[in-house]
């Protein structure tokens, strides 16, 4: 059916009243995967769905749950689970405009917000609950029964970034979320990934209880993820002690000066240090990371998005699920250690056919990081040819003081210490030390390649 360019939402079984708020919201043609899951979904099929960021995941399921609810709408229908407070948001947002004409009732609960209040609000019984796994758990957990009997019926039952969720990260959490759902035989479990991992292929095999048909695979293509074919990927070569004085460069260099700009970095630290870096240099910017209050990332998500701030610096947090569509440009300011990090970074530019850039910091440490991206990605970096170093001199002064600054700052708000504290209380809600964090199995660079090497890989 994927195809088929002419296949309509009412081909694939969409009722008059969603396709005529699809219309609404400008949603005119089915995406590929919306084509490949949807009528599996109706036709009550367990669903693994893969596709790329930007190809309509969140609509794939949210359309089949509210065709489905519409026929039968009562009592906590759905539980969306994702592993960020951002991606829920979103995910909520989207339910609620998709399900607007029919009063549908749907509630966020994500840490951050009032936990008494989420706790109401569950026990009201909202048709659909996106929530994060850790908080949804604590209200498992507190409350009981009084709050959570409403879960017992549920439907349906959603992994939004699958292959995170699976992780040991949040083993405890889904188990104690899992145990208040019906056992999979009588729900519906569907699993949507830009990255879908051999553990999650290995689902497949496992046989169905019940009466259950088979379980739907679905990936829009044959390789697991790709860069967008119209993203030009570009690097500059620079020393590490300069790195900053370059990034401002490559933001002020006139075919950069208005785009809109998401600046990637490995750190929280860091991602605080470039933006009031930024902000001292009178830079419109905002921030994204985890060490944020929740209200301060809902801000800063939406002055990007309404592009009060036209660059975001930003941790990994945003690489994945959330819906920016106007990003002309990524920089890469620390490359991730992980080469599909990458692929899920950049995909936050050339979306939907649009074309879009993005540009990597390289310093003499990571050559072996860029020689991994490419060999997962399939293609080169082309050097990027606007770059200035006399330019970059000529700011260092005032970049290296900026940077100065901001760091002073720091220390004065307390940053440090705010993070230390915020380790201290998801130590105490874990009650053990024994976290597994994958980011700490990866191995860490220790390259000591030098521009020649940077250089004669390209000739």
């Amino acid at each position: 059916m994927s195809e088929n360019q002419d296949v309509s939402f009412a081909d694939l079984g969409i009722s008059p009243w969603l396709i005529d708020t699809l219309q609404a919201l400008a949603i005119f043609k089915p995406t590929d995967v919306q084509k490949g899951v949807i009528p599996p979904i109706l036709k009550g099929h367990d669903c693994i769905g893969g596709a790329k960021t930007g190809s309509g995941k969140t609509a794939a399921f949210a359309l089949p749950i509210l065709e489905s609810w519409s026929r039968d709408p009562s009592g906590i229908y759905a539980v969306i689970l994702t592993p960020t407070r951002e991606l829920a948001i979103q995910i909520d947002e989207q339910f609620a405009a998709l399900g607007s004409n029919m009063s549908l009732k749907h509630t966020l609960i994500v840490g951050g917000m009032d936990m008494i209040a989420q706790a109401i609000a569950l026990s009201r019984r909202p048709h659909v609950v996106v929530a994060t796994p850790g908080r949804l758990a604590d209200l498992i957990r507190s409350n009981g029964p009084e709050t959570t009997a409403g879960l017992q019926r549920v439907k349906f039952l959603v992994m939004d970034e699958a292959d995170r969720l699976l992780s040991s990260t949040f083993a405890d959490d889904l188990g104690d979320c899992f145990s208040s759902l019906p056992p999979s035989e009588n729900r519906q479990t569907l699993l949507f990934t830009a990255t879908i991992t051999d553990a999650i292929r290995q689902l497949k095999e496992k046989p169905t209880k019940g009466n259950k048909p088979p379980l739907c695979l679905y990936e829009i293509e044959s390789d697991k993820i790709s860069v967008p074919s119209t993203l030009q990927q570009d690097y500059v070569f620079v020393a590490s002690h300069v790195r900053e004085a370059y990034l401002v460069h490559l933001l002020s260099i006139p075919e950069n000066a208005e785009k809109s700009v998401i600046i990637f970095v490995n750190r929280t630290h860091t991602a605080e240090l470039i933006y009031s870096m930024l902000r001292l240099l009178e830079f419109r910017s905002t921030e994204l990371h985890s060490q944020m209050a929740q209200r301060e990332r809902i801000n800063s998500l939406g002055r990007f998005r309404a592009e009060v701030a036209r660059i975001l610096v930003a941790t990994d947090v945003a690489s994945r699920g959330l819906d920016i569509p106007s990003v002309q440009l990524i920089i890469n300011y620390d490359l991730p250690r992980d080469p599909d990090d990458y692929i899920h970074r950049v995909g936050r530019t050339a979306r939907a056919g649009r074309s879009g850039q993005a540009i990597s910091v390289v310093t003499e440490h990571d050559v072996e990081l860029v020689h991994a991206i490419e060999d997962r990605v399939g293609s080169t970096m082309s050097e990027y040819e606007h770059a200035s170093e006399n330019k970059v001199l000529e700011r260092l002064k005032e970049v290296t003081d900026a940077k100065r600054q901001a760091s002073l700052e720091m220390i004065d708000r307390g940053f440090g210490e705010r993070r230390q504290k915020q380790k201290e209380k998801q130590l105490m809600a874990s009650g053990h030390l024994g976290i597994n964090d994958s980011r700490n199995k990866r191995r860490k660079n220790k390259g000591t390649k030098s521009d020649q090497k940077m250089k004669k890989t390209r000739n």
